[in-house]
């Protein structure tokens, strides 16, 4: 049991959001090895109420979360200098919720606001998706507008938002609840009994993170009645608001 536990501190073993992948993934932002579509976070630039009301500023994050996107989210942020900008979450493909939780720590941590949405940037206006992720990289800021996000919020989203101090969703947003399975980035096989052991040591840790955070860890058990391979559920606005998903205006 020490060495499970292990692997769950170092992040090898992991649960992870099914969802659907990107239609055209984006090159590495890594060296060799690095995963395609892992999450990069930028900083962009609206017009006045482009991220909500009084909000003219976000750092935008989009993508997958991977086992080290934890590590470039507090790099942009120590980078801010003190400028609390709201984090306006895009994500999609197998995330770890793992490290979806270790985020959304660090936003409450940095008492931080957090919605979802895709930013478009103006200067990836008929660019290569390649092109595109090249003005991305270095951080911004870009001049952007917020979208609805597309992918839905999954799960990962709600773990992410989760952590914000205000969190709000934009009219007409979608937000969808698939199954969790188990994965090892560094093996391709877990085994059945540990597969089982592992889905319910990590579900208590959402529990009892959703209810630090303030939302009810009713949405672990909306998870768990899915199943692994089962049909995603399309959760109303009125349970947004039930479950604290979103907190009051």
């Amino acid at each position: 049991m020490s060495f499970i536990r292990t692997m769950i501190v170092n992040g090898v073993l992991a649960l992870v959001a099914a969802t659907a992948a990107q239609a055209q993934q984006r090159p590495p932002i890594g060296l060799y090895g690095s995963p395609p579509d892992a999450m990069i976070f930028y900083v962009a630039h609206g017009a006045a109420g482009a991220c909500g009301p009084g909000c003219s500023d976000w750092i935008a994050a989009e993508g997958t979360v991977q086992w080290d996107s934890y590590k470039r989210l507090i790099a942009i942020l120590d980078r801010q200098a003190g400028h609390k900008l709201p984090l306006v979450i895009h994500s999609w493909g197998g995330s770890n919720l793992n490290v979806a939780v270790s985020m959304g720590r660090i936003l409450r941590d940095r008492g931080l606001d957090a919605t979802a949405g895709a930013t478009e940037v103006e200067a990836c206006a008929g660019k290569p998706e390649a092109d595109c992720f090249a003005l991305k990289r270095p951080g911004g800021p870009l001049d952007a507008k917020v979208s609805l996000p597309d992918p839905a919020c999954d799960f990962a989203c709600v773990l992410m938002l989760a952590g914000g101090v205000h969190r709000s969703l934009p009219q007409g947003a979608t937000v969808v609840l698939a199954g969790r399975s188990i994965r090892n980035r560094r093996a391709p096989n877990v085994a059945p009994e540990q597969r089982e052991s592992l889905t319910a040591i990590f579900g208590e840790q959402y529990r009892k993170y959703l209810h630090e955070m303030g939302v009810e860890p009713e949405l672990v058990d909306i998870i768990d009645a899915i199943g692994e391979g089962g049909r995603p559920v399309v959760m109303p606005p009125s349970d947004w608001a039930r479950l604290h998903i979103v907190t009051s205006p």
